[in-house]
């Protein structure tokens, strides 16, 4: 081989390399990954059907794709992830507005972001054998809530302050999320839940019941995001990814009710059954919507209900203080937002 055509052969593999080069520059292949802004989240509960939009994430990569590595911590209750949120163990609470007041009551620094479902969730069921069909019949009634720092116990509340009742009235027996096996074994007269966990014991041979629902009385949303003050001030571009990120999510739930239904089965803790997950999946799609959403978009608050219920918990003494909820809830960074 003569040294001439040598040099031709490493001048045409040198010009390869090179255009390879700035192909791979180019379209960013073989570049490393970018690098991705962690969010944790504070949830009130554990991994179930009704949150399968979040859970699919290892599947699916909706927060991914938006820039963010997403992980949930599990609670056992709205005032839970709150103090979860405070503690610096996570960076958003998926939490209840009671829950979120209470805490703005107590002095924290606190803004909610993002409206998770604009419609109240929350019930209280009993046996039709107990006769209890308004708020007043429960008076010196044993009920039953998820726990302490549960929406259940907080939305209870409301249903008692519309009879003129407290706590002092009845007597608050902690269920835990199964809690209607402690009603249809008798412990309890009534027991506090969300549409979802009525529509599950049903699914288990609950029978015939009383629901009294807390949203025809005060139609207060179930769930915000939440985040520290500072947070909000701090890191505004990866809040507004993440939630960018959960709307996509939450649209794919609505669009894909099945397959949601089917990913639960992998992903939720109470997700063995197909059928049972689609219908707690529509629940939820429900109660994602309403009429301000559908004007402004998923997410939005409506500022007037929930200023109601901002007065409503003062009213009954959850909190102490009035809160102009337009102080403590910002829209800015919601989807569309500029």
């Amino acid at each position: 081989m003569s040294l001439a055509f040598h040099s031709f052969r490493l001048t045409i593999a040198g010009t390869i390399t090179c255009v390879l080069g700035l192909l791979i520059t180019a379209t960013g292949y073989a570049q490393s990954p970018a690098k991705l802004d962690k969010v944790v989240i504070a949830s009130w509960g554990k991994p179930i059907t009704e949150i399968t939009n979040l859970l699919v994430e290892e599947d699916k990569g909706f927060f991914k794709s938006r820039g963010i590595e997403m992980t949930i911590i599990p609670g056992a209750g709205g005032a839970d992830a709150i103090r979860n949120l405070l503690s610096g163990q996570a960076d958003v609470a998926f939490t209840d507005p009671a829950s979120f007041f209470t805490a703005i009551d107590k002095g924290e620094k606190l803004r909610a972001i993002y409206d998770i479902y604009p419609q109240n969730i929350f019930n209280l069921v009993s046996l039709k054998s107990q006769n209890i069909t308004k708020p007043s019949d429960l008076k010196g009634k044993r009920i039953g809530v998820y726990s302490l720092a549960s929406g259940t116990r907080q939305n209870l509340q409301i249903l008692l302050h519309q009879a003129g009742l407290t706590e002092a009235d009845v007597t608050i027996v902690v269920t835990g999320l199964l809690n209607f096996l402690p009603l249809m074994q008798g412990q309890v007269d009534a027991t506090a839940a969300t549409d979802t966990g009525l529509l599950v014991g049903k699914q288990k041979g609950l029978g015939d019941v009383h629901v009294m629902e807390v949203k025809n009385y005060v139609n207060i949303s179930s769930d915000f995001f939440v985040v520290r003050e500072e947070t909000y001030q701090q890191k505004k571009d990866v809040l507004k990814r993440f939630l960018q990120a959960y709307q996509d999510s939450a649209e794919w739930m609505m669009r894909s009710p099945q397959e949601a239904a089917k990913l639960a089965v992998k992903f939720a803790l109470d997700g063995q059954n197909e059928t049972a997950n689609l219908e707690v999946i529509k629940l939820r799609n429900s109660t994602s919507v309403s009429p301000v959403t559908q004007q402004k978009g998923l997410g939005a608050f409506d500022m007037n209900v929930i200023q109601k219920g901002a007065n409503a918990y003062k009213a009954f003494g959850l909190i102490q203080r009035d809160i102009k909820v337009t102080d403590v809830i910002s829209q800015d960074l919601l989807p569309g937002k500029k």
